[in-house]
Order: C-alpha cells, then sequence, then structure tokens
C-alpha cells in the first residue's frame, strides 16, 4: 500500500541519517476504504492524489507546529511517499479523516518510494498559510483563503537517491 507520510525538511534530514522515519507510531495518509466510497467517481490515481493532499496538509501544520516551539523551519511542505505492507496499516473510524491510517512502526529507507517538496518559489505562500493557521482554524475566512491558497502549488516529485541534496 502506498502512503504519504507527512514531513518537514529538518525531519527528513533526520531520515536521510537514521535510514528510517520513525519513530512509529506514524500518521500517514492513503487509499482507504472509506476514501474510496467516499470518492467513489475517482481512479486510484485521483484518489493516491487526495491522499498526497492530505500529507501535504499535515505537513503545512507541523510547519506551523515547529514555529509555535520556536524551531526555524524553511517553509516548504514535505511529503515523503512510502511502499508498505497492508498488515502494518491500520485505519480510523473517523469519516472525516477519511485518507488517515496510522503505522505501528517506523519505515525503513527501503520502503520509501519517493519525496515530494514545496518548490522554492512556494515559500512566501507557504509561509503565510503557515502564519494564517490559527485564524482559519477559528473560522476565518480570509485566512481559510490565505492557508488554501498554498495548495495552489503542486509538490515536485524527487527520488530517493536525492533526499541527501534535498536536506543540504
Amino acid at each position: 500500500m502506498r502512503v504519504y507520510l507527512p514531513c518537514t525538511l529538518p525531519l527528513l534530514a533526520r531520515v536521510v541519517t537514521a535510514k528510517e522515519l520513525g519513530p512509529a507510531p506514524l500518521i500517514g495518509y492513503a487509499v482507504t476504504p472509506a476514501l474510496i466510497e467516499w470518492y467513489a467517481s475517482g481512479d486510484t490515481e485521483e484518489l493516491e492524489y487526495v491522499a498526497l493532499t492530505e500529507a501535504a496538509r499535515a505537513s503545512l501544520r507541523m510547519l506551523a507546529a515547529d514555529r509555535v516551539d520556536g524551531v526555524d523551519v524553511p517553509a516548504r511542505r514535505v511529503v515523503i511517499a512510502a511502499e508498505v505492507a497492508d498488515d502494518d496499516v491500520s485505519t480510523g473510524a473517523d469519516l472525516r479523516e477519511r485518507a488517515r491510517v496510522r503505522l505501528a512502526r517506523s519505515i525503513p529507507m527501503e520502503e520509501i518510494a519517493a519525496v515530494h517538496v514545496d518548490d522554492p518559489s512556494a515559500i512566501d505562500d507557504i509561509e503565510a498559510a503557515v502564519a494564517a493557521l490559527p485564524a482559519a482554524d477559528k473560522g476565518d475566512d480570509d485566512a481559510r483563503f490565505t492557508v488554501d491558497g498554498a495548495e495552489a502549488h503542486e509538490l515536485l516529485w524527487y527520488a530517493t537517491q536525492e533526499m541527501p541534496d534535498l536536506v543540504d
């Protein structure tokens, strides 16, 4: 099963050094039965894009959390795509989180299929989205528009052998 795991560039650097994403448990996003049922007309590629988008939203929240904690994190969303055994993935019952999955183990480098990262040209919009998240969560429509604007930027695809170059 392809699982999309939200990440940040500093966390990706730790993955490169440790040769695994962890520790468990890990939250990711995948094409789940609930997502398939909800998005009945979509093909696998469209459903995987939905899961990737959910992971990118979670990455944005990770950036915001790091900023609150005083960590200087580059404003680029990162999503790790991994191929894991179906038995290693559990889904929840919350229909608002149709694509959300939980992994009870770390993901070794061999299971990482690719990495998706914002282009540097997206940094200003990602910075604005991170700053707008608290107001968006409180229902501010303008802030929600700013946060949604981050999704206008497609994440770029990188092969696993390019991961060290991304974090240098």
